[in-house]
């Protein structure tokens, strides 16, 4: 008898490896994970910007740099945030940006029509957010006012942070304490034209974008103008088409595209009282982005078969219910162990897919939505988000490895998801990261992995999770949820053999 359950605890076990194995190909990379994936946003919106980054120069005792709260900058800057898109959103369609320049006690007020039509007085504008910028050591990426402004509005806008000779902006950035231009690369033409962007069909669009991006180059020597088209929402395949077939290929660097994952619209479920369904559902939406990304990807290359133009995935995340008591209109959300296998799956997704997709933002950086990093007065906490990005961090600018992924399911009410989400890389330095998200809920994972082109002999890593998906960090226990060292991985004759507690996050480093 105990030699049959022996035997049997083998034959399971086996079983178990084999329902999960892949192939790493570590000597075959030939693509760069853009380091631009890891981007964020920061729309004027609830309490992302006052009361998030920016607590002002008076009347307040957090410690700050010009106004900017420095614990959100070494956090983001830990983070290593490549880029950040600003001010929005749909914020950025009525956002005029010579409001926001100039003595801040002069500025004219502005209502935030779509976002709880709140009153704001400008007092964070062009100056401290590139400024801010520079303290995170982050690249802008500005996004322009088309549904609501003008194309000189724009034209001004791209000559007062790039051009460094004289001209009328140039001047008026000078007096306006600020010598040398920024050299802004990133802009965006428009944001959600479809939507709050002005409501446009994609052929009206495509005419509209044509006109601006006319007019924005030639204003600095410093950097060259990395232009970005209002892209689809979601499926959407059709703004995609038109808008690779109307726009010629030099007037245009980038396409967006947007997606949420979002259970429904009308009904989003709460952030953190959720069930193992609706855990379910938002993951089914999340790994939605892998078809969207392909679909996307295919009618591009039929008109940049070179792939010259990027696909620009700036704004993505999951979006549940605002947190009881707050203000509807702030989109103020908790943040759990839910969120932090959606950023770890999606990241994933992205790497796959960096011959096209270079550049992402994460929607958005504080306070907002998916957020990294929660503050309450005096109080900053960071979430399970920020912890699965800053572990990921080792991907940026490595070389994608493909990976053949064999996985067993996650099955609930008869519906099935892959069980592991996986992707690796390896650095300048030889090392080879891979990291691996189980997304099954209720039971953990074994994998197999058969590095392949190479002699390997040490594997070490840190794990993310948690004793149940929705767990999260809150003011009163901030550290509940952390990265921690994982010893759930051995490595012999070239085959790494890995044990995955459900519903985690790791990252390995093999050497």
């Amino acid at each position: 008898m105990k030699l049959f359950s022996a035997l049997l605890l083998t034959a399971l076990t086996n079983l178990a490896w084999a329902q999960n194995k892949a192939i790493l190909h570590t000597d075959q990379g030939a693509v760069k994970i853009d380091r631009h994936i890891y981007g964020h946003f920061s729309e004027h919106l609830g309490r992302c910007i006052y009361g998030g980054f920016y607590v002002g120069e008076s009347n307040t005792t957090i410690p700050h740099t010009a106004g900017v709260r420095n614990d959100v900058v070494d956090a983001l800057k830990k983070l290593k945030v490549p880029n950040l898109r600003w001010p929005g959103g749909c914020f950025a369609d009525t956002y005029h940006w010579k409001d926001g320049v100039g003595p801040k006690a002069k500025r004219p007020t502005i209502v935030n029509t779509w976002w709880g039509g709140v009153t704001e007085d400008n007092s964070f504008g062009t100056h401290d957010f590139l400024n801010m910028c520079e303290l995170i050591g982050a690249e802008p990426y500005l996004a322009a006012n088309v549904g609501s402004g003008t194309v000189q509005e724009l034209i001004d806008w791209v000559q007062y942070v790039n051009f460094a000779g004289e001209s009328p902006m140039s001047k008026w950035r000078r007096e306006n304490g600020r010598d040398k231009p920024w050299n802004v690369t990133y802009w965006g033409v428009g944001n959600e034209t479809w939507g709050c962007g002005g409501n446009m069909k994609p052929e009206y669009y495509a005419n509209i974008y044509r006109q601006y991006a006319t007019f924005m180059t030639g204003w600095s020597n410093e950097s060259k103008i990395f232009r970005i088209a209002s892209g689809a929402n979601s499926s959407d395949y059709t703004w995609t088409e038109v808008l690779m077939r109307d726009i010629p290929l030099n007037m245009l660097e980038g396409v967006a595209l947007h997606h949420y994952s979002v259970i429904d619209w009308n009904k989003k479920g709460s952030a953190t009282a959720f069930t193992e369904k609706q855990y379910f559902q938002t993951m089914q939406k999340a790994l939605f982005m892998d078809e969207l990304i392909q679909r996307h990807s295919t009618i591009m290359d039929k008109y940049d078969p070179k792939k010259k133009v990027a696909l620009i995935v700036d704004e993505w995340g999951g979006w549940y219910d605002v947190e009881p008591t707050t203000h509807p209109g702030f989109l103020f959300q908790q943040n759990t162990m839910r969120d932090a296998v959606l950023a770890g799956a999606t990241l994933n997704i992205f790497h796959k897919h960096s011959d096209r997709v270079r550049m992402a933002n994460l929607a958005q950086t504080v306070n907002v939505l998916q957020a990294v990093v929660l503050t309450q007065e005096e109080k900053m906490i960071l979430t399970p988000t920020y912890h699965a990005m800053e572990m990921y961090n080792v991907h940026q600018d490595a070389t994608y490895l493909p990976l053949d992924l064999t996985t067993g399911t996650y099955t609930l009410d008869g519906e099935k998801l892959p069980a592991i989400s996986a992707s690796a890389s390896k650095n300048t330095a030889g090392v080879v990261h891979i990291s691996l998200v189980n997304i099954d809920a209720k039971a953990a994972q074994e994998i197999s992995i058969d590095l392949r082109g190479g002699k390997f002999s040490a594997v070490n890593g840190r794990i993310l999770t948690g004793t149940n998906v929705q767990e999260y960090n809150s003011f009163e226990r901030p550290e509940q949820i952390r990265p921690a060292t994982f010893k759930g991985a051995t490595l012999k004759d070239g085959i790494l053999k890995v044990t995955l507690p459900k519903h985690s996050v790791v990252v390995l480093a093999v050497k």
